[in-house]
């Protein structure tokens, strides 16, 4: 899509659809007010009928507006104006898109220049909308013989808010953009059922993105150079499947050589049956989303190559596939990690930590500023907060509000949990030097203090996103999270 910032007053834009926002109860804002006058009353009219209150979400698209030189008029309800604020925003704006992507409107200007946001700017509207905008056009049809129809629109406007720089807006456009796109590829690899998107296959898409950016460099390495290596715990989850597992390595070079790089850590089981401790049968199709983290920490850095971020920043994936067979890890079992630490496996199901601690040892040769891994890690995560909010634990205060602010501004939003000495004890093991798991209690914690216990020489958080990567039911599918907060972060970094 291509996205630019157009002046003008509401009648005379020259679009297949403008879009105006009523507030609830009729409350018309001034572009709504504009259009409503040359139209002869024609909103009022809606608003009178009872048909349109102006509900946060609720739209109406008018054919062939009196007055208007736009072909059509979509109304969208903003909510009460008085509690308008980012996550209102965003779900206006998501609303519209989709009523205009209904359509086949193949231009759309949004007339929002006199929205107010509380604690929010202009250049944020339009980041999100872009950003809205790339992941509502999104379709699945790669395994699909029948191929869902693509969005009509292609051009999208908005109009410029009084004292904003032309310049920085155009930027937040190309940003939300860039954002969107990177969402949609971590949803896109994320549905790809577990038989195509191997772990190979997730090594051949960084290769691409590698390809496509000269500031990028991908290398991948097989279980071979991993046995050298001696990454013992990430090659103990995939000793039961016939694909082999695969560490991908993407370094991203924004800064001079030597700037010490961010890292992103991704867990990429592209199928998890649990291995010998076999998950029950109910729901195990959407097992194929536990590579969900890997996803999202490759999207996020296809996004920070398109968008230059002037920092060196790496991105490691472990790929594996978790299967049950005669070679498979079992329970009781005690593999060696890259840190030389032994690890009591007693359930081959928690899995992901396995591939990770070797993974975050891995990033020790970067002297990394920041590390942070995104995993689909624990079923207690999703007990705990639902499908709105990640799990978020460190090792670092600063980093802790870094990401938390990160998540407020993206609206992927992430919560702490403790990470006490207290929870380290129920990781005991009588016969090796930590077990992979802690018992019943406090799963996300004991998942993260796992982890803590090879991440000690850098500054570190865990984001947990069992509960939000993927939905269930009629809307199953990926969300591609956290890929707008992860390149939130990044972005507010120095090199």
């Amino acid at each position: 899509m291509k996205y630019s910032i157009k002046a003008g007053a509401t009648d005379k834009i020259n679009s297949d659809c403008i879009a105006v926002v009523v507030w609830n109860k009729g409350s018309l804002s001034e572009e709504a007010q504009l259009a409503d006058k040359v139209s002869n009353k024609g909103i009022s009219k809606i608003i009178r009928s009872g048909d349109f209150t102006g509900l946060l979400g609720q739209t109406q698209l008018v054919y062939n507006p009196v007055g208007l030189k736009s072909k059509r008029l979509l109304l969208v309800g903003g909510g009460e104006s008085k509690k308008f604020d980012a996550s209102s925003a965003a779900k206006m704006l998501t609303a519209g898109l989709g009523a205009v992507f209904a359509s086949n409107a193949v231009s759309v200007h949004f007339a929002i220049a006199s929205l107010m946001l509380k604690d929010e700017t202009a250049p944020w509207i339009c980041k999100q909308l872009a950003q809205e905008a790339e992941t509502a056009s999104y379709r699945y049809n790669q395994t699909k013989s029948k191929k869902s129809k693509a969005v009509s629109a292609n051009l999208i406007s908005v109009s410029p808010i009084s004292g904003a720089r032309r310049k920085s807006l155009e930027q937040a456009l190309k940003s939300g953009s860039a954002i969107g796109s990177g969402i949609n590829r971590a949803r896109h690899l994320g549905n790809l059922p577990g038989n195509v998107c191997t772990p190979s296959y997730l090594a051949d898409e960084a290769a691409v993105i590698g390809k496509k950016y000269s500031s990028m460099k991908v290398k991948i390495l097989g279980e071979k150079q991993m046995n050298r290596l001696k990454m013992g715990s990430l090659l103990s989850v995939s000793a039961g499947s016939a694909e082999e597992a695969k560490l991908i390595v993407m370094e991203y070079k924004g800064a001079k050589t030597d700037s010490k790089p961010h890292v992103l850590i991704g867990k990429g089981v592209t199928f998890d049956t649990g291995g010998i401790s076999l998950k029950g049968g109910g729901a195990m199709d959407e097992m194929k989303f536990d590579m969900c983290g890997a996803a999202s920490v490759i999207g996020a850095m296809a996004t920070v190559a398109q968008l230059k971020l002037p920092i060196n920043i790496v991105g490691l994936v472990g790929a594996v596939e978790n299967m049950p067979s005669s070679t498979a890890t079992k329970p009781g079992d005690i593999v060696t990690s890259m840190a030389g630490k032994t690890i009591e496996v007693l359930n081959t199901d928690a899995e992901g930590r396995l591939v990770l601690c070797d993974v975050l040892t891995y990033a020790e040769r970067y002297n990394p500023r920041s590390v942070i891994d995104v995993a689909t890690l624990t079923g207690a995560a999703v007990a705990t907060f639902g499908s709105h909010v990640s799990a978020l634990l460190s090792n670092d205060d600063k980093l802790t509000e870094a990401l938390i602010e990160s998540g407020k501004n993206s609206l992927d939003r992430v919560w702490p949990l403790p990470l006490w000495e207290e929870y380290q004890g129920l990781l005991n093991s009588n016969f090796a030097d930590i077990a992979n798991i802690g018992g019943p209690r406090a799963g996300t914690i004991t998942a993260a203090c796992f982890l803590s216990r090879f991440a000690e020489k850098f500054k570190w958080a865990h984001l947990d996103i069992a509960g939000s990567a993927w939905h269930s039911g009629t809307r199953k599918g990926a969300t591609g999270r956290p890929v707008a907060l992860l390149v939130d972060y990044l972005s507010k970094q120095k090199a």
